[in-house]
């Protein structure tokens, strides 16, 4: 398995999945909008060799499928990310094990934990070229800037890692940075996310929050950092979870904190609390360009990167971008969890197109009236990531949540508006949702798509149709017969019914 960004791009080349570009090509509107086109077509990663103004390379849409996120976390199929989501519902709300076979499920997943401890790396390749003082210049790493109306240059990828000057506990989020200066950047996070939480806790001691940017890391190690599941474990552990083995860490040159040690780059700095610059406008994942905030400083003494490092970006935007690949892999991961903190909950999917978070779509077993409702209250309270999901639509069992057709027709021939929709007004809400009326609240529609029982309705439902199932099995049994076997039944363009996709 590929442990570092390198690695992970001679997978993909050994399997097809990635185009090498010799032309020059311009980080300033030019990488993103060649990248963008290869998302909306589901086509391979990048790597640009000859960066206008860089010595360094750029890759980009590495992780732009679904399929290239499994590989990435070491499957093959999205359905395996689920066994992972097990362990850690496991880890989330460990039960006395009932049968010995549980004792020894809950026993395995705890040696994986043991062998999921990060090491360190005493020579780390991260740090074979340090770069501090007067030579040290941010315009070097090639940033890219995606779009016409954004601020600057900016960092997407980011690992920023910082520290509770408290308990020494790091955290590791994935934050945007906007280039204010050869030496600074401002930091764009939200103030519940543990690096701003880290910021105010050295306010108010008096300190500066040391902060680390490790930039080109194995794209699992994002996963894991991109994963705000409640589980008492750090970033570092989970990356260790997801790839079976300890991520190797290495002691950063200039501040008290620890970085994968095959980053490609690393930026070490600090930031002054009170100390801030306006951040902003940048294209984000509403499909639009956001506001301008006041955002903290930071201040970078030393750079250090390995000998012929590459550059890993992205952007954000409308869907298809990479962001939403990997909210598609984690939608996975949730799955068992959600099912054990609601447990009549069979499946869920956040639509790629409904930004992977503003509509989501839960199926149940339905087993009394009103379940339905209970279901929608219970996923908005569920985990932290749901608090701005817009819209819920409950189904039943039966239907394929990732059939947008089955939804429609569930939705169609389910749901009276005045009995099965319901609106909760005015509650804390995403602040760049420019959809509602007042930024940072807004309303949730749940939608009750479920076959009705009394006293849901006081008359009875249709019998759904159904073939006979002898008829059926004959039909299967002799497809090749009738002279049809060439016909792929499974593999349905959409296009041929109306759609245009």
């Amino acid at each position: 398995m590929a442990r570092d960004l390198r690695g992970f791009i001679q997978l993909l080349e050994a399997r097809g999945q990635l185009r090498r570009i010799t032309a020059e090509v311009d980080p300033d509107l030019e990488v993103a909008e060649i990248s963008n086109r290869m998302l909306q077509a589901g086509g391979p990663g990048l790597l640009f060799e000859n960066v206008k103004g860089s010595p360094f390379p750029v890759a980009v849409n590495l992780m732009g499928t679904v399929e290239r996120i499994c590989w990435a976390m070491n499957m093959d199929h999205p359905l395996e990310l689920e066994d992972l989501g097990k362990k850690l519902a496991l880890l989330q709300q460990p039960k006395p094990p009932k049968k010995i076979s549980q004792a020894i499920d809950f026993g395995k997943v705890l040696f994986d934990v043991l062998k999921a401890k990060p090491g360190r790396n005493f020579f780390p390749p991260c740090q074979e070229v340090v770069i501090n003082g007067e030579n040290l210049d941010l315009n070097q790493i090639p940033l890219i800037r995606p779009y016409p109306g954004d601020a600057g240059k900016i960092i997407t990828l980011g690992l920023v890692i910082t520290k509770d000057c408290e308990t020494g506990t790091p955290n590791v989020g994935v934050y945007r940075l906007q280039l204010q200066s050869k030496t600074t950047m401002t930091v764009h996070w939200l103030s519940v996310r543990g690096g701003a939480r880290h910021l105010r806790k050295a306010a108010e001691q008096g300190k500066k929050l040391e902060v680390a940017i490790a930039l080109g890391v194995d794209p699992l190690i994002i996963m894991a950092a991109a994963t705000p599941i409640p589980v008492d474990l750090s970033e570092w552990l989970f990356a260790g979870l997801y790839g079976g083995s300890g991520v190797a860490l290495a002691k950063c040159k200039t501040v008290d904190l620890e970085v994968p040690a095959d980053s490609e780059f690393v930026l070490e700095g600090t930031i002054t609390p009170g100390e801030m610059l306006p951040d902003g406008p940048f294209g984000d994942h509403m499909g639009y360009y956001g506001g301008v905030e006041d955002s903290p400083l930071v201040r970078f003494q030393c750079l250090t990167h390995r000998k012929n490092p590459v550059y890993l970006t992205t952007f954000s935007g409308r869907p298809p971008k990479e962001e939403a690949m990997m909210a598609i892999a984690l939608n996975r991961i949730y799955t068992p969890i959600l099912r054990q903190q609601v447990s009549e909950i069979t499946d869920f999917f956040l639509p790629m197109e409904a930004l992977s978070y503003k509509a989501a779509i839960i199926s149940i077993d339905k087993a009394y009236p009103g379940q339905a409702k209970r279901a929608a209250l219970a996923f908005w309270s569920a985990l932290p990531q749901f608090t701005y999901t817009k819209f819920v639509i409950v189904v039943d069992k039966s239907i394929n949540i990732r059939d947008p057709r089955q939804v429609v027709w569930a939705i169609s021939s389910k749901v009276d508006p005045v009995r099965d929709v319901f609106i909760l007004p005015e509650t804390p809400f995403d602040s760049l949702d420019f959809a509602s009326e007042k930024i940072g609240l807004g309303g949730r529609m749940g939608i009750d798509a479920t076959t009705k029982i009394p006293p849901e309705t006081d008359h009875e439902w249709g019998e759904v149709l159904e073939s006979d199932p002898t008829m059926a099995e004959q039909a299967s049994q002799r497809w090749a017969e009738y002279g049809l076997g060439d016909i792929n039944l499974t593999e349905v363009n959409p296009n041929l019914f109306g759609y245009d996709v």
